[in-house]
């Protein structure tokens, strides 16, 4: 394993990574971050789909950025698990792994031999990350997994949007993909701490649906108290208020007074003083039942002056508030890279590459952004050899057509 990734808090620990596109490679990313040696097994010959056509638009230099963006801080090795070599070969690598991922679908990996019964048969202590649409149980287990389908089912859908007569919007970033991925790692950190207890390891199971549900705490709380939940709200919130976007004299600008300190606050730097006064606005239950009023005034109001102007004197009040960002304009601001979350690797094609910094910091076991992603079949001589295959064995693998080498 390069030294010079193990330096978290996952140091030591070895992942085999069978996951493409997304759910599952944000899992294998962020173990990665946090310094596992995470070996991505690509399909032969083509790879990964996000190499492919399909993700044109972030194409760069021949290759594709969102490969790269996903896969950073991995190892890459390309094996044709249909041929009897690749699959002997993946035998050996999780033969002295401690997590394998995959987000296959349903009975792929079992079609494979290598379903979690069989191997936790054949490798006890192997913890089997599974990430998938909806899960490896129930009724709809047999789906296939896609972010857009996972937002409308579980509910995200009917509550993002601009109102009342306007088509569903999803959340523009592919949320329960990234987010399964995200609680995917989190369950492997917890079974891996479970089997410092106990020597055995376990399946982690978690899904783009299950995921979707988890972001409706809110709504769903709403739900269950009255029966019924708000629909789409634009950036408004559905238990306080103002807590959203409003205009301002040359754009947007975020404003989170919704607490009732806030709220005064607010009403003192935008000069409204008899709002305070105001039985309509004053508590937030009151000002929930009369949001359309208090917008129109919040809005006439800010309308006076630039975000820019409002931001400052905000700032100075001590209330919330923020400007609405493009992409690129985020990634040029100072706290931005203050906080290491735009980085640059080195790519063995293209050089230089910019990628998204680790978000978890460690005082004591820094995780790390310290090698681009692989070009496929990158390290399978590397990772062959480690696994005891000799310069022959990897030269007929390779003439056969079993794994694909840089």
């Amino acid at each position: 394993m390069p030294s010079d990734i193990a330096t978290g808090p996952l140091a030591g620990v070895k992942v085999i990574e069978l996951a493409h596109v997304m759910a599952g490679p944000t899992c294998g990313r962020m173990l990665a971050d946090m310094g596992a040696d995470v070996i991505k097994v690509e399909r032969a010959p083509n790879g990964d789909d996000l190499r492919q056509d399909a993700f044109s638009p972030a194409e760069y230099g021949g290759d594709s950025y969102a490969f790269m963006m996903m896969n950073r801080n991995k190892r890459g090795i390309s094996l044709d698990l249909k041929s009897q070599e690749g699959k002997e070969a993946l035998e050996r690598l999780l033969s002295d792994s401690d997590v394998m991922i995959e987000n296959y679908r349903h009975d792929t990996m079992e079609k494979l031999g290598f379903g979690y019964e069989e191997l936790h048969k054949r490798h006890p202590r192997l913890i089997y990350c599974a990430v998938s649409g909806y899960g490896r149980t129930g009724p709809y287990a047999e789906r296939g997994g896609f972010d857009l389908i996972a937002q409308g089912m579980s509910g995200l859908m009917s509550y993002t949007g601009e109102g009342d007569g306007r088509p569903p919007v999803k959340v523009g970033a592919p949320v329960t993909d990234i987010t399964a991925g995200i609680l995917a790692a989190m369950g492997v950190a917890a079974a891996l701490h479970s089997r410092s207890q106990t020597g055995v390891g376990q399946m982690v199971d978690t899904s783009l649906y299950e995921t979707g549900i988890t972001f409706s705490y809110w709504h769903s709380a709403i739900a269950f108290a009255t029966g019924d939940c708000p629909g789409a709200l634009g950036s408004a919130h559905p238990l306080n208020t103002p807590y959203q976007a409003y205009q301002t004299a040359d754009g947007w600008i975020n404003i989170g007074g919704a607490n009732q300190a806030n709220w005064l606050r607010l009403l003192d730097v935008i000069d409204a003083p008899k709002l305070k006064s105001d039985p309509r606005f004053e508590l937030n239950i009151n000002r929930m039942e009369n949001k359309p009023a208090l917008d129109q005034i919040l809005t006439e109001k800010l309308s006076h002056k630039s975000t820019d102007q409002w931001l400052g004197v905000l700032e100075l009040a001590g209330i919330p508030a923020g400007p609405i960002r493009t992409v690129p304009e985020m990634h040029q601001d100072p706290h931005t890279i203050s906080r290491e979350m735009v980085t640059t690797t080195e790519h063995k094609r293209l050089g230089p590459v910019k990628t998204i910094g680790f978000p978890v910091k460690f005082s004591e076991t820094p995780g790390a952004v310290t090698q681009a992603a692989p070009v496929l079949g990158q390290h399978t001589r590397d990772v062959l050899r480690e696994n005891g295959y000799n310069e022959q064995e990897i030269q007929n693998f390779i003439d056969i057509g079993a794994v694909i080498a840089e």
